[in-house]
């Protein structure tokens, strides 16, 4: 009997489809996760039951055992200026040896609590960690010496060995002023608190981290969101939000084409004079992360009209990351139109680095100075010069490019 999440699958690859998330293939844990996990030489940076440091902030909530889960610090062994860790607005540029490195210097400490159980005394005090704007001086002490290699996820930023919680000491703590005020208000809805930070200029990061750490919401109803999961929720209530304002603005009246090139993976943005549809294809190539053992390109793909879509995105964090960024720009811009994005994969895009390096690839294309096309026929040709796939594959993988296309003939498109 078929998979069901196999219907959109080019050549049909599980792992390219599940990242690690859904465990389509039957087994408990992920076999390319815990094949990185064997590989991953972590930093000896601690041999010790107490640690000391600077937390970027950084805060993490698990989502085993829901809805009990652990809840604690990042915390690294070293004083100073650690915003960097924990941003990943900041990322940019960097590559993935790089974050990784940084970002297994985070030693995660964990505290088991039931969801609703946000007053209690660790749990308050992580809470106030993920509120602060700053760096903020950490010391914990473990029930035993932190152990374990970097955690790697597609949704989640890495991190790296973790402990149970004994003991957990803050210093002083500056609030984000924007967020501690949404905190003050226990009448205010969660979603009502996201969106209302991201119009003041948030970073999405910061408030993924207070979402988590349920520090929104009507005060009966707050509690603890997993971390995988509160970035998600919040990508998604923004740009869900951004969508229905853009269809009010006037079509562009050109196709226009923006790029971001990062970390071996190349994407294009198309931008069309159609109503608001949106669409995220994305091909793996083999020995890329979600590819690994395959021979062919995979590609897949999650789409939406012009009402949205009502379940899950199958291709997962990275459809609502992407579609943020895209919603963000349109409204800046006051226009709307629609939009297919596609991603190309390659070689060197080997271990996964979270869906936030989709948000700001997207957010870094916007910036720059697009391509502009009076036909589709035009655009098209001009992303077959930039991507390997041949435009024909392109095609038949998406869901709105078809609709389009093959209202004329699709020869015309089959050597570009």
């Amino acid at each position: 009997m078929q998979n069901p999440f196999e219907k959109n699958i080019d050549n049909g690859s599980i792992c390219a489809f599940c990242k690690g998330s859904k465990m389509l293939c039957g087994k408990k844990r992920c076999p390319i996760l815990v094949k990185f996990y064997a590989q991953m030489k972590t930093k000896k940076l601690i041999d010790s039951l107490t640690i000391e440091g600077s937390s970027p902030p950084g805060v993490f909530v698990g989502r085993i055992g829901y809805p009990y889960v652990s809840v604690g610090p990042l915390v690294p062994p070293i004083h100073g200026d650690t915003s960097l860790l924990d941003t990943p607005e900041l990322w940019l540029g960097k590559s993935i040896d790089e974050i990784v490195d940084f970002r297994s210097a985070l030693i995660r400490g964990k505290h088991r609590i039931k969801i609703t159980d946000i007053d209690e005394k660790i749990a308050e005090k992580t809470r106030n960690l993920a509120l602060s704007i700053s760096p903020a001086d950490v010391e914990v002490e473990f029930t035993k010496k932190p152990t374990g290699r970097i955690v790697l996820d597609d949704e989640v930023q890495p991190y790296g060995p973790s402990a149970e919680l004994k003991k957990m000491d803050t210093g002083n703590i500056k609030f984000d002023y924007k967020i501690e005020k949404a905190y003050y208000d226990t009448d205010l809805k969660a979603k009502d608190a996201v969106l209302e930070l991201h119009k003041k200029g948030a970073f999405v990061s910061r408030i993924q981290k207070a979402f988590s750490v349920g520090a929104f919401g009507i005060k009966k109803h707050r509690k603890f969101v997993p971390t995988r999961w509160s970035i998600t929720a919040v990508d998604s209530m923004i740009g869900k939000e951004l969508r229905e304002k853009i269809k009010d603005y006037p079509l562009i009246n050109m196709h226009r084409i923006y790029e971001s090139w990062e970390l071996d993976n190349r994407f294009i943005v198309l931008m069309m004079p159609l109503s608001w549809r949106y669409e995220l294809v994305e091909a793996w190539y083999p020995n890329t992360v979600w590819n690994p053992m395959g021979k062919k390109i995979v590609i897949f793909s999650s789409s939406e009209g012009y009402h949205g879509r009502k379940t899950y995105a199958e291709i997962g964090g990275c459809y609502y990351a992407a579609r943020l960024a895209t919603t963000e720009f349109l409204n800046k811009e006051r226009i709307k139109s629609g939009i297919v994005i596609l991603r190309e994969a390659h070689q060197c895009y080997n271990m996964p680095v979270c869906v936030s390096n989709v948000r700001e690839n997207f957010r870094n294309a916007f910036k720059k100075v697009p391509r502009k096309f009076d036909t589709l026929s035009e655009s098209l040709s001009y992303i077959s010069s930039k991507l390997n796939i041949k435009m024909k594959r392109w095609i038949n993988n998406s869901k709105v490019l078809k609709d389009i296309v093959y209202q004329k003939r699709i020869e015309d498109y089959e050597n570009q």
